[in-house]
């Protein structure tokens, strides 16, 4: 396993690519999630209120709402991970370091380790700084402190990395179909902001498909994901929402991670590398 994790390491670590997107991720996700403070008093600054209530006063930042909160912004910036998966797979392939590493004995499953290795720690690292990000916050601007408030609703964080590990795989299946990265960049760019949307839009609100179909759509494969951490926000106008990790989502992703992974084996086990 050990070998695994350095061939793995070799092979990404003098790739600018790599660093480069790695460093667009955690960046990115450190300005959004440090930001809303400030866009708070700029909208006041402005002359904004909501509903007469000074917008700065939001709890976004108070424990444990900062958990939820974090989380669920990161969900957005899981594609720059999702290219970096997309550009080692389809690289491997292109350039057949695949075909020369099971030349050199790497078996077909030990590939397939190698990069669950690269997607689960890709996964660890996001999540423990998305946590370290989101208790920076809460401890300079939460109003509620203890260590009660603290640790409460941390099953956040276990939901985001079983998320992101999820859609990693789909973009590892992804890239041993099609085998180009620009080509799988765009498909699951384009299947998870645009596609797969529209289908659920309609099938929500299209008065021509028949509300029996309504079931189906918690097993998409994106929506599925976007079902683990619910958007938070609206409870901030008094609306109602699922400030919780639900079992039934859980165990939803967790048959698409199996089911990705699986298809990648039996994939790699038929093909001729």
């Amino acid at each position: 396993m050990i070998r695994i994790f350095e061939i793995e390491w070799l092979k990404l670590k003098n790739y600018r690519v790599f660093w480069v997107l790695f460093a667009l991720y955690f960046l990115g996700l450190t300005i959004v999630c440090s930001s809303g403070m400030f866009l708070m008093e700029f909208l006041k600054s402005k002359g904004a209120d909501l509903n007469g209530v000074d917008p700065t006063i939001l709890p976004l930042y108070d424990f444990p709402d900062v958990w939820q909160n974090v989380t669920y912004v990161a969900t957005f910036f899981k594609l720059f991970l999702a290219f970096i998966v997309i550009i080692s797979v389809t690289n491997e392939i292109s350039y057949r370091t695949l075909r020369q590493n099971v030349i050199d004995g790497l078996s077909k499953k030990e590939f397939l380790i190698s990069k669950l290795a690269l997607i689960v720690s890709l996964s660890s690292l996001a999540t423990i700084f998305l946590f370290l990000q989101g208790l920076i916050m809460g401890l300079i601007y939460s109003k509620v402190g203890g260590l009660k408030y603290i640790f409460s609703s941390l099953e956040f964080f276990p939901a985001y990395f079983l998320e992101v590990c999820t859609f990693l795989s789909l973009a590892f299946l992804l890239s041993i179909l099609i085998k180009k990265s620009g080509f799988v960049i765009v498909l699951l760019f384009m299947y998870t902001l645009i596609f797969e949307p529209f289908v659920v839009v309609n099938m929500e609100h299209n008065p021509h498909i028949p509300n029996t179909m309504d079931w189906i759509i918690p097993y998409l494969p994106i929506k599925s994901l976007n079902n683990l951490i619910r958007v938070p926000f609206p409870k901030y106008v008094l609306m109602r929402i699922q400030d919780y990790v639900a079992l039934v989502d859980i165990l939803i992703v967790a048959a698409w991670l199996f089911i990705y992974n699986y298809l990648v084996l039996v994939i790699m086990q038929k093909r001729n590398v």
